[in-house]
Order: C-alpha cells, then sequence, then structure tokens
C-alpha cells in the first residue's frame, strides 16, 4: 500500500454462534511471523472466535496442512500467514506462486481462507506489513477468513428441492424383485 493511500475495510462480522479458526503460520522469519500471528488473533478475538494456531516449516506447507486440517479436524476457517521475501534466485518465485496458487485452489473447494502470506522485496517491507499496530496483514487476513465464513453461514444449511432426494427414508436397489435373479 502507498502511504497516503486510502482503502474501504469491511465491518466486522458478527456471529450467532464462535467461529472456529485454525491459523497455520510460517515462522521462518520468526518476528514477522510473530506479528502476523497477534494481528490474526486480535481480530478473530474481536468477532468473539476461537483459534489454534500450528507452524510449519515454510510457506509452501502451509497448504498442505490447511488441506489436513479440513480432511480431519473441525475448524470453520483458516489463516494463512508467512512471509517470503525476494532473494538472488527464482525460488521466490516458486514460492510466491505455488502457495498462493494452492491456497487458491482450497478456497475454490469451499474453504473459507484468508491469505496473510506477506510476499515482499526486502525485509523493511515485511516489517511494515506485518505490523499488528500498523498495517497489521495478519489481522487482514483474519478478517478474510472470518467475512467468508460469515457468507458460507449465510447460504450454507439445508437445502430443499434441489437434487435427488429419495421419496422415503429407506432405499431400494434398482433390481431388487424385477427381473430374472442372476446367481
Amino acid at each position: 500500500m502507498a502511504i497516503g493511500e486510502t482503502h474501504h475495510t469491511l465491518e466486522r462480522p458478527t456471529f450467532d454462534r464462535a467461529p472456529k479458526i485454525l491459523i497455520v503460520v510460517a515462522p521462518y522469519y520468526k518476528d514477522i511471523a510473530d506479528q502476523l500471528v497477534k494481528g490474526a488473533e486480535a481480530e478473530i478475538e474481536a468477532c468473539g472466535g476461537f483459534h489454534e494456531t500450528i507452524q510449519v516449516p515454510g510457506a509452501l506447507e502451509v497448504p498442505t496442512a490447511i488441506g489436513i486440517a479440513e480432511r480431519m479436524s473441525n475448524f470453520d476457517g483458516y489463516v494463512a500467514l508467512g512471509c517470503v521475501i525476494r532473494g538472488e534466485t527464482t525460488h521466490y518465485d516458486t514460492v510466491c506462486n505455488d502457495s498462493s496458487r494452492a491456497l487458491t485452489l482450497l478456497g475454490l473447494q469451499g474453504l473459507c481462507i484468508g491469505n496473510g502470506i506477506l510476499t515482499v522485496e526486502n525485509y523493511k517491507q515485511a516489517e511494515v506489513r506485518a505490523e499488528a499496530a500498523g498495517q497489521n496483514k495478519g489481522g487482514g487476513a483474519a478478517a478474510a477468513a472470518l467475512h467468508l465464513i460469515a457468507l458460507a453461514r449465510k447460504w450454507g444449511g439445508p437445502r430443499s428441492g434441489v437434487g435427488f432426494t429419495p421419496a422415503r427414508d429407506e432405499y431400494q436397489i434398482a433390481s431388487a424383485g424385477k427381473g430374472p435373479t442372476v446367481t
């Protein structure tokens, strides 16, 4: 964000039932990661939510951890946090692109994810963006996840008249009692 630039921030969503969020952080740059987590935790708590934090080795492992948690746990949403600083090789581009793409694919599958993995040119840029009392990108990622959870809850729930619904509480085999018996 350029200095002096203004942008619109949505109001915090409200919840009838507190959301449960998993924060997945890659603490490669620990002081940056700590600030991101601090901002995310404050935003989740401001909405009355609960959070758990886990650490993974790097930004590429964040989406995998979220995918595992989605299959094996019961979180409403996820906050992906970490920092990738450009170096002298193309590894930066690979990590940035692949972690972002994987998070996007998980989101398109219906997961509510806020992406707070910073992709910056230098350490100073990371400090400015991560600071919980400043740009607070960790809090912004948590807010994104919370807004997606609110949408999922708004549009979720039982649907009627859409898709296949059995006529009775019992299921019948299509060929049961009809035609010749095959042995």
